[in-house]
């Protein structure tokens, strides 16, 4: 009786540790250097915002990329002005190339948000550190170039 006692104090121990570990804010992965992880290390994630978000850092003072992930062919007929064109299903051959800071801040974007999304997690699986994705242009509310002018 003792040991089970025991042994279900472990067990839920180790659940309630679990349990806070994924829902505490702080995440630590090793860190590239060598050096040691602490609590200040953060894993590589990216962020959903909302295009109000986005359009805010556009506006803004703050250095990033816009980044649009959809084919030549979309991004000829309807762009966002100042986005560069990496299609995702050439993110991981071009990203190291046309992308090489990986504290950058990205912004990006494709048509409805499945791409983008995908594409922010192959950047977030290669290190970038700072990728915001804000869904697909034709929710887009603001203006747009393309067509005559690409």
């Amino acid at each position: 009786m003792f040991r089970k006692i025991i042994y279900g104090k472990h067990i839920a121990f180790l659940a309630s540790m679990l349990i806070a570990a994924l829902f505490s804010g702080c995440h630590s992965e090793p860190a590239q250097n060598g050096s040691k992880p602490n609590e200040f290390t953060q894993i590589a994630e990216y962020r959903k915002i909302t295009m109000e978000q986005a359009k805010e850092i556009m506006d803004g003072e703050e250095e990033h990329i816009l980044l649009d992930v959809r084919t030549d062919g979309e991004w000829k007929e309807n762009r966002i002005e100042g986005s560069l064109l990496i299609p995702d299903y050439e993110i991981i051959d071009r990203a190291a190339d046309e992308l090489p800071d990986k504290s950058a801040l990205i912004l990006i974007y494709c048509r409805s948000g499945r791409r983008s999304a995908d594409a922010a997690n192959s950047l977030v699986d290669m290190g970038y550190m700072n990728v915001y994705d804000f869904g697909g242009i034709i929710d887009w509310p603001y203006e747009t170039v393309g067509g005559s002018e690409a």
